[in-house]
């Protein structure tokens, strides 16, 4: 079971918009229930206070506003800029979340461009940002483990 956002509907609201992490539980827990990475964001999550969230979401704005700063000044994805960005958000998840490996981190990547819930969040950010993030991703765990 996944462990409630100890947040009110207005704190939610504030902090994740129209997007409700309670509509996506379930799913989530069959996806990954029982992974130790489950089980360590849930534990994480668990404890996050209302300022917590808020750090959260605006690191993970700011990796994405840079992130799409780099692709639209034309840095390609496989460039020191755009991995650069990408090991900053696998070392945010791991930091927040759970243990990201590189592989972890390439399923994301391929997540962002796979589940069009995905891409278009992300791509509300810039269009085409999904699938830069996901060949930013790509590139730097091959950076990281050939």
């Amino acid at each position: 079971m996944s462990a409630p956002l100890d947040l009110t509907p207005q704190e939610r609201a504030e902090l994740f918009g129209g997007f409700d992490p309670d509509e996506h539980a379930a799913e989530a827990e069959q996806r990954w229930g029982g992974t130790q990475a489950w089980t360590d964001a849930m534990r994480r999550s668990a404890a996050y206070t209302k300022q917590d969230w808020q750090r959260f979401m605006a690191e993970a704005g700011d990796i994405s506003s840079r992130m799409a700063e780099a692709m639209r000044s034309g840095a390609p994805a496989d460039g020191g800029t755009a991995m650069n960005l990408a090991e900053e958000h696998r070392a945010h998840i791991t930091r927040w979340c759970y243990d990201c490996t590189y592989e972890i981190h390439r399923g994301l990547g391929d997540m962002y461009v796979n589940d069009p819930r995905f891409t278009a969040s992300i791509d509300a950010t810039a269009p085409g940002l999904a699938a830069y993030y996901q060949a930013a991703i790509t590139a730097n765990a091959d950076r990281h483990t050939s």
